[in-house]
């Protein structure tokens, strides 16, 4: 199918606006907001309505179905990038990206031999989260000052990134089946230009933070991908996506509330 030239820009359009849209946030409104908003599944969100809009909203559903076994992948590839990119500079980040890459296809590999359903596609990712989480114990966190860690050129990096990583994505779901489009959704768009900016400027040591409590943050991505897998083909993408936000929104809100609710306790405690 051809593509209108219309989507194209479209999509152009708000892959680079997802990602210069929460720069905008952070640096004018609020980093606690816009931390917030990052939580969104926004480039899975992207990919997989114009997989819907390009081909159909049932491959889209379809696809979302190996999405949610796909996040695995993703958890792979932040641990392939965290073992080869501990070097400082572009080369680190070539190497970052090189193991990462690497895990990610082959991990995407294995998964495709699986015929995924939502319940067996959820739990493959929920036990790779508490895999993950116990492997990366030991990371140590590492802070970034806040001066000078949000720049206009590094953010526009960044969204043109992401934006060459949702055409990709999109464009081999013309030629690959649902599984494999299912799986190319769950790459970390919004993540991995943050990971190499993060890298360039600040070293490996605050992208092996990022890293480690990446697999903590995926319940909002996991609901909006089980949400749109049952929505798409019976209400459309526009109200497929709504809903699939709406209980993004509901999760990461609970989720805000329940971190609060325990460093609240731990400093009564303390």
């Amino acid at each position: 199918m051809e593509v209108p030239l219309s989507w194209q820009l479209a999509k152009l359009a708000v892959s680079i606006g997802m990602v210069l849209g929460l720069g905008a946030i952070a640096v004018r409104v609020s980093p606690r907001i816009a931390g917030l908003l990052a939580g969104y599944p926004l480039g899975t969100a992207i990919a997989l309505f114009f997989i819907g809009l390009e081909l159909s909203p049932a491959f889209a559903a379809e696809s979302a179905v190996h999405t949610l076994a796909g996040f695995t992948a993703t958890l792979a590839m932040g641990g392939g990038y965290l073992l080869c990119g501990r070097r400082e500079g572009f080369r680190g980040v070539l190497a970052g990206t090189a193991g990462g890459l690497a895990a990610f296809l082959a991990t995407g590999l294995a998964l495709t031999q699986v015929e995924f359903t939502r319940v067996t596609g959820t739990l493959t990712t929920l036990v790779a989260i508490a895999a993950f989480l116990r492997l990366y114990r030991r990371v140590p966190d590492v802070r970034v000052t806040a001066r000078g860690t949000v720049t206009w050129p590094a953010l526009m990096l960044r969204a043109l990134l992401a934006a060459a990583i949702i055409f990709a994505i999109t464009g081999l779901a013309h030629v690959l089946p649902a599984a494999w489009a299912g799986v190319m959704s769950a790459f970390p768009i919004s993540m991995y230009p943050m990971l190499v900016i993060l890298h360039l400027a600040h070293g490996p040591g605050p992208v092996a933070t990022v890293i480690k409590h990446y697999p903590a943050g995926l319940g909002a991505l996991l609901w909006y991908a089980l949400c749109v897998s049952l929505t798409y083909d019976r209400l459309g993408l526009a109200l497929g996506t709504l809903a699939g936000f709406a209980v993004a929104t509901v999760w990461l809100l609970a989720w805000t509330r329940l971190q609060a609710w325990r460093r609240t306790r731990n400093a009564v405690a303390a």
